[in-house]
């Protein structure tokens, strides 16, 4: 399978987009622009397939922990390339899935997928990308793992805590690791007699 080398989007802006959500709290399938999302950090969370194996596990893992994403103003949005209604029938039959509460897009002609680089044309599915959206719908982060490898929602999670923390503290940046509360580091001035 050859693929080609997208290019690093980090600091690129979301595309305006339209697409079908299942809406979990409502019951309902909806339109949603992601221009709709501004004003609050986003995380897209692209996954293969409904009514897969390793899928559930981590949308499973968001939804136990998306309370806490809502604690600091985070809105989560699971993709794949399913339609919404297909997202409303796994979250009725699956125990896992019903969990969610966090809306579940269907990026149906893979607009999104193939925009942000994770989409398998041979397939018709996305890889397990990641992407931490600031809220003026820049892109901060992004992860992307081959389909076999699951993601950690607490480690998500962490990294959405670093990203707001330096977009609140100029001039600092997060160490390996760094959680609320850890020291943080100032580059220039700590780097003074370390070299």
């Amino acid at each position: 399978m050859e693929t080609e080398v997208t290019k690093n989007i980090i600091g690129s802006s979301l595309p305006e987009h339209t697409l079908k959500v299942f809406d979990p709290q409502k019951n309902d399938i909806v339109d949603k622009k992601l221009s709709e999302f501004k004003g609050k950090w986003l995380v897209l969370f692209f996954y293969p397939a409904d009514f897969t194996f390793v899928c559930p596990t981590e949308l499973e893992e968001l939804a136990d922990l998306y309370e806490e994403f809502k604690k600091i103003d985070v809105e989560v949005l699971s993709l794949s390339t399913d339609t919404a209604f297909t997202h409303k029938a796994w979250h009725e039959k699956s125990p896992a899935i019903s969990k969610v509460k966090y809306p579940m897009g269907a990026d149906t002609n893979a607009f999104l997928a193939k925009t942000l680089g994770v989409y398998i044309a041979e397939e018709g599915l996305s890889q397990r990308g990641t992407f931490i959206i600031n809220p003026e719908g820049v892109i901060v982060a992004q992860e992307v793992n081959d389909n076999s490898i699951g993601r950690s929602a607490k480690e998500l999670l962490r990294k959405i805590r670093a990203a707001q923390y330096v977009a609140s503290h100029d001039g600092q940046v997060c160490p390996a690791s760094w959680q609320p509360g850890d020291d943080t580091l100032t580059p220039g001035a700590d780097m003074v007699g370390k070299i």
